[in-house]
């Protein structure tokens, strides 16, 4: 599938944006805790979010959409050795998030098998935290070197445990929540991720009837308990989409409204823009982006180079470093990208240069983009899209260039963006779809 896209025209309008996609992939998981019926509301209907679904339902729970984005999961029985499969390898493998389901399986059944996760392409992607914290657990850990499958078990209940984390893995302090909300006893979680996705994790399971105390901080304390109930959970707004359509705003140069931002999550996305003078508001409930047509950065000393790098929560999300990078080809000013996290994720820079931007890809972690300040658009050309936040990074380029751009692989985007194309048409972008 692929997208063609006409560029410079000006945007205006009001933008919605979908439930949170990697709030989806753990609140789906969080399902099969229980044997009693949990409905989520605002689930975005992407392809990542099928996946999950569709893999849960290979396990065995009844998975029914109520309406286009309500989603009612009942887990009375599953299965987990239906993951030794073929086919249950292969919806595994399918999808990054799919981890997420080896907690729960392993709280609840005492026995979870899974073959090595996929997903973007974007450098090593490490489930160490996830293995060492169910240890911690009482959980034992086999791999088959020849099948590559992780089998573990732990006879009876897992056991809470005092866990300090290797890294602030939010998948891994997901799996590792949902893992000790049915263990016996307490236990503490130092290290943890503070996300928002965290956080509604947490409020899905106090809901369900886990105690929990310190989400959103660093150290989180649980005491598990035999039996989870049902629940009716709601999803946030997706703080990266919200982000992208940002940097669309800045890019384009193009005041644009987004309806129902979650304020209380927003600053670590928005400091990044204010930081390269890009400014934005909150107006009657909307937040309201007004770009000027030159952009700045906001530097202490005269001479020195914005620097914008990715952090654990509270700090810029690593899934945002891909759309920042596009803003700072036309910041009046040089801006240094530092990707900490992934070193195969600023690769998609040779696509930009291709387009007209100055960049200098110090490594696989840095990028120095030498802003242009509107002395000159970037033009259309013909692309792929690597990954979804890559993807997205170049489509916002190819509608702020001149010209015509393609940009093929274009399912990687929708992976992550619902309707992507129809949205921003209703905004008074010239973007077309074609499938393969």
């Amino acid at each position: 599938m692929r997208f063609y896209i006409e560029g410079g025209h000006p945007l205006h309008g009001t933008y919605t944006p979908q439930g949170a996609k990697n709030e989806a992939l753990q609140v789906i998981a969080a399902a099969l805790l229980t044997d009693a019926p949990v409905i989520l509301e605002g689930l975005p209907d992407i392809l990542d979010v099928r996946k999950q679904l569709e893999l849960v339902a290979y396990l065995g729970a009844s998975v029914a959409w109520e309406d286009s984005h309500r989603v009612r999961i009942h887990a009375q029985e599953l299965h987990p050795e239906a993951l030794l499969t073929a086919e249950g390898g292969h919806l595994f493998r399918s999808l990054r998030g799919s981890v997420l389901v080896v907690g729960p399986l392993l709280a609840r059944y005492g026995k979870a098998y899974f073959p090595r996760p996929g997903g973007d392409k974007i450098g090593r992607r490490r489930i160490d935290t996830h293995l060492w914290g169910f240890e911690k657990l009482g959980a034992a850990i086999s791999y088959d070197e020849r099948k590559e499958i992780y089998y573990l078990t732990a006879p009876g209940r897992l056991r809470g445990a005092s866990i300090l984390l290797e890294e602030a893995s939010v998948t891994g302090t997901a799996n590792l929540l949902m893992a000790a909300a049915l263990a016996e006893g307490e236990t503490i979680l130092y290290h943890a991720a503070c996300e928002p996705y965290i956080q509604q994790l947490g409020k899905l399971l106090q809901s369900m009837g886990a105690t929990l105390e310190g989400v959103g901080t660093n150290r989180i304390r649980l005491q598990g308990t035999a039996r989870l109930q049902g629940a009716h959970h709601t999803l946030l707004p997706d703080v990266i989409e919200i982000g992208s359509i940002v940097a669309l705003s800045a890019m384009t140069q193009s005041p644009l409204r987004i309806s129902d931002p979650p304020r209380e999550h927003l600053e670590p996305i928005l400091r990044p823009f204010h930081l390269m003078g890009i400014p934005t508001c909150y107006q009657d409930g909307f937040l309201e982006v007004h770009p000027p047509a030159i952009y700045e950065p906001d530097l202490w000393e005269k001479g020195s180079i914005l620097a914008i790098s990715d952090h654990t929560w509270p700090g810029t999300p690593p899934d945002m470093l891909s759309v920042l990078l596009v803003v700072a080809t036309q910041a009046a000013g040089n801006v240094l990208i530092h990707q900490k996290m992934f070193e195969s994720r600023l690769f998609f820079v040779d696509r930009l240069i291709e387009m007209g931007a100055q960049i200098v890809l110090c490594d696989p972690h840095r990028a120095l983009v030498m802003g242009m300040g509107r002395r000159a658009a970037l033009r259309g050309i013909r692309m792929s899209s690597p990954d979804i936040r890559a993807g997205m990074a170049l489509l916002i380029a190819a509608l702020s260039a001149e010209g015509t751009s393609i940009i093929e692989q274009a399912e990687q985007i929708e992976r992550g963006y619902e309707k992507l194309d129809e949205r921003l048409r209703s905004l008074g972008a010239h973007i077309w779809r074609e499938n393969s």
